[in-house]
């Protein structure tokens, strides 16, 4: 059994579920990719890390079987064994918004940043809804497929949240616990000041906060009110993050950007009656004009004019020129990869927006 991995490849689970690989782990369940052996499809296998998780298993089960919706990982099946309960969940082949898009691009620009808002957006209405509050929504829960084109996104661990809402409680009341605990780390960013005062009062409000919190990182590629101990201070002040500087830096993204920083700031208004409902946000998202267009991947071949306008070659191998006016984000040097979206245009197809994938360049 490779260390710390609870199963290996290639054990069944209850005669019916074969483990393919181990896909992570948070801080209170770890996640394997596996094959339905009855039904022939692959599904997430979830199981608890300790006792103190296998008690709240499936009422979590029970709670997140609840949501039926496209942007909702579904639950489909609950499990127990000798050693412990399993959680069955649809498999979702993509990455998470942490690892696939903040990690990767570093800033997203406003076109895809509002895609992702008004489908989370649908998400959290369905789950709310049905009477389902998520209460750790953070970009490791998101998942999505398709690369940069989000062709499918889906928030995930409705039911395991739950779970670590004790621990997350209590570890931002004990300051000395915060940085001993993966799960309190990684839901501080995200959190609304009504959950660190009382864990009574966390509510559908808190989800809002916490998509609000996770759209202003996407647009800004900072967490609008820091992490650790410092999150937990200014998130009691609810001090509005500052506009994003990129949004009014070029016209092309300034209307949309505006459209998005209003609709956070009141995301996180420290009153939790202020905040819209996840349909009113819905709405919202409705109204906003944002394109749905490939995007595509490629290299800086080269820049030209005072370094104003430039030249990219896609993958597929086409040309296609960009300007700097274009560029959301910082801006990239010859051998550069970036993302794009391509419209028609003479002598070459022209790009926008332009959006630089952070810590690769292919210069030796």
């Amino acid at each position: 059994m490779t260390e710390n991995h609870i199963h290996n490849i290639g054990d069944r689970v209850d005669n019916r579920y074969e483990i393919l690989r181990f896909v992570g782990e948070g801080g209170m369940q770890q996640v394997y990719r596996a094959r339905d052996l009855v039904l022939g499809r692959e599904v997430a296998l979830k199981l608890p890390k300790n006792s103190s998780a296998q008690k709240r298993f499936k009422r979590s089960a029970v709670v997140s079987a609840k949501v039926n919706h496209p942007n909702v990982a579904k639950t489909l099946d609950y499990l127990e064994t000798d050693s412990s309960p399993y959680l069955v969940e649809e498999f979702i082949s993509g990455k998470d918004l942490k690892e696939g898009l903040l990690q990767q691009l570093g800033i997203v620009d406003p076109y895809l940043t509002a895609k992702i808002l008004h489908y989370l957006a649908k998400g959290v209405a369905a789950s709310h809804n049905a009477g389902v509050i998520h209460r750790d929504l953070k970009p490791s829960n998101v998942m999505f497929s398709g690369d940069f084109n989000l062709s499918e996104i889906k928030i995930t661990d409705f039911g395991i949240a739950k779970m670590a809402e004790e621990e997350i409680v209590n570890g931002v009341k004990d300051e000395s616990s915060i940085s001993a605990s993966t799960t309190v780390m990684g839901a501080l960013p995200y959190m609304a000041p009504e959950m660190i005062e009382e864990a009574s009062k966390a509510g559908k409000p808190s989800d809002i906060w916490a998509v609000g919190a996770m759209i202003y990182e996407l647009m800004s590629g900072q967490k609008p009110f820091g992490s650790g101990l410092v999150a937990v201070r200014t998130i009691l002040k609810a001090i509005p993050p500052q506009k994003p500087a990129y949004i009014d830096k070029n016209l092309q993204f300034q209307s949309l950007g505006n459209e998005l920083y209003t609709l956070i700031l009141e995301c996180l208004n420290k009153n939790p009656e202020a905040r819209p409902t996840a349909d009113e946000l819905v709405q919202r998202c409705e109204k906003l004009c944002y394109p749905v267009v490939e995007r595509q991947i490629g290299i800086c071949k080269s820049l030209h004019s005072n370094y104003d306008w430039g030249l990219i070659q896609s993958d597929g191998g086409d040309t296609i020129f960009f300007h700097f006016d274009s560029v959301y984000g910082n801006k990239p040097t010859v051998g550069s990869r970036v993302c794009f979206s391509a419209f028609p245009g003479s002598p070459h197809p022209r790009a926008h927006p332009v959006v630089l994938i952070e810590g690769v360049n292919t210069n030796p």
